[in-house]
């Protein structure tokens, strides 16, 4: 029988590792300086700073989080090796709290054409590379790569491994974003079941979004029994993408009713995180981005106007400021309605009556057609020429839904 589980989800962020060696997304050494100091005013639980036997710059940029950055947990990446679990645990000799996170592939597929050794190899590997990294870190992760992928009871072998040598946190990737919501949460319930000690461990997720599944996989994980979530911000990460902290973090807050979970993660600084990111990257998210996107408060539809001027609750289920992000944002363009063109007239200093406002409204119709954007200039041009030349707005109104 399964033991009860702690009520708080751990953040593990990778921006710095996962995230920033993907395309289009690496870092300087400032950079990754500044961008871990605003991970942890977010509320990161384990800032995993970079791939120390990477390149020199790689472990200099962890050697110098480990000494400027506190709060987090300094986390390095490794694999099954000894070279590499003596390189991270010098690029982490300063942090106030060291982890070293060892990976490991687990499926047939990975051990056969990837690494070219047994089962049996695996876990011997797993066994001598954990108890290695036990004596440089406070905590040592381990992690079977390709976990989803993986026949069951092998991955519960290698998992119990890596339990028995002195891991305490258990990650279990999908690490090519293959997995289904259903499948990652069984996956998790099953070893939680069946392996000896994992009571006394840990589990964390590690989703890809390849099927666009990554943030729904890594919240049935959490409902499997993962109490640490891997992820990125924006999302970022190798081929599709990481599962997005933002994204998870706001799940969790809107629907606490289902998960019931606290966090340590400030909501409130989401947006401007999000923003640094793609300030020093070479792009940002796209506009329709949950969360974070330019246009996840925004509205154009008409109704969705009208309901959001009513009560913003109609169509929003988070404010813009619980995320830090800019006021919702009523989008002028040819779906938009009355209710819209007259708050943003009233913005702009006209208060016009009803038959000016029909008026008014029947150009702007006319100039939407014409034009994607509608900027101020174009409203207090339209009200001005309308003053002038009543007779050149045309008669017929345009129909648009209000």
């Amino acid at each position: 029988m399964m033991s009860k589980l702690p009520d708080t989800v751990h953040f593990f962020d990778t921006t710095l590792r996962d995230g920033e060696q993907s395309p289009g997304c690496s870092m300087t050494q400032p950079e990754k300086l500044a961008m871990a100091r605003s991970l942890a005013d977010l509320g990161v639980d384990i800032l995993e700073a970079g791939f120390a036997i990477a390149s020199d710059g790689d472990f200099e940029a962890i050697d110098r989080i480990a000494r400027e950055i506190r709060g987090p947990v300094i986390c390095s990446l490794a694999r099954a090796k000894a070279e590499d679990i003596e390189r991270a645990a010098r690029s982490l000799e300063h942090a106030q709290r060291r982890r070293i996170h060892i990976f490991l592939a687990s499926s047939d597929l990975h051990l056969e054409y990837k690494l070219k050794i047994s089962r049996e190899q695996a876990l011997e590997l797993a066994a001598k590379s954990v108890a290695q990294a036990v004596n440089f870190a406070d905590e040592v992760e381990f992690s079977p790569e390709d976990a989803t992928r993986s026949d069951r009871d092998f991955l519960c072998k290698i998992v119990g491994v890596a339990i028995e040598a002195g891991a305490t946190i258990i990650n279990m990737p999908d690490t090519v974003g293959y997995a289904t919501p259903d499948e990652y949460r069984a996956m998790f319930r099953e070893v939680r079941e069946r392996v000896p000690g994992a009571d006394k461990v840990t589990f964390s997720s590690h989703t890809h979004d390849d099927l666009g599944l990554a943030v729904a996989n890594a919240l049935a994980a959490i409902e499997g029994g993962a109490r640490q979530v891997e992820c990125t911000i924006n999302g970022i990460g190798e081929r599709a993408g990481n599962s997005a902290l933002e994204e998870i973090a706001a799940a969790l807050h809107v629907r606490s009713d289902r998960f019931g979970l606290k966090n340590n993660i400030k909501l409130d600084h989401l947006y401007s995180v999000s923003q640094l990111l793609s300030n020093t990257i070479s792009f940002g998210p796209s506009p329709n981005k949950a969360v974070v996107g330019s246009n996840a408060f925004a509205h154009e539809s008409g109704i969705h106007q009208h309901g959001v001027l009513s009560n913003p609750l109609t169509y929003e289920i988070m404010t813009p400021a619980s995320v830090g992000a800019p006021t919702n944002r009523l989008v002028l363009g040819k779906h938009s309605g009355r209710h819209a063109l007259r708050a943003r007239l009233v913005e702009l200093g006209y208060k016009l009556s009803a038959e000016d406002l029909e008026v008014a409204y029947r150009a702007f119709t006319e100039v939407a057609d014409r034009k994607k954007n509608i900027y101020d200039q174009d409203l207090i041009n339209l009200v001005a020429h309308h003053e002038r030349h009543q007779d050149l707005i045309a008669e017929e109104p345009a129909g648009k839904a209000s």
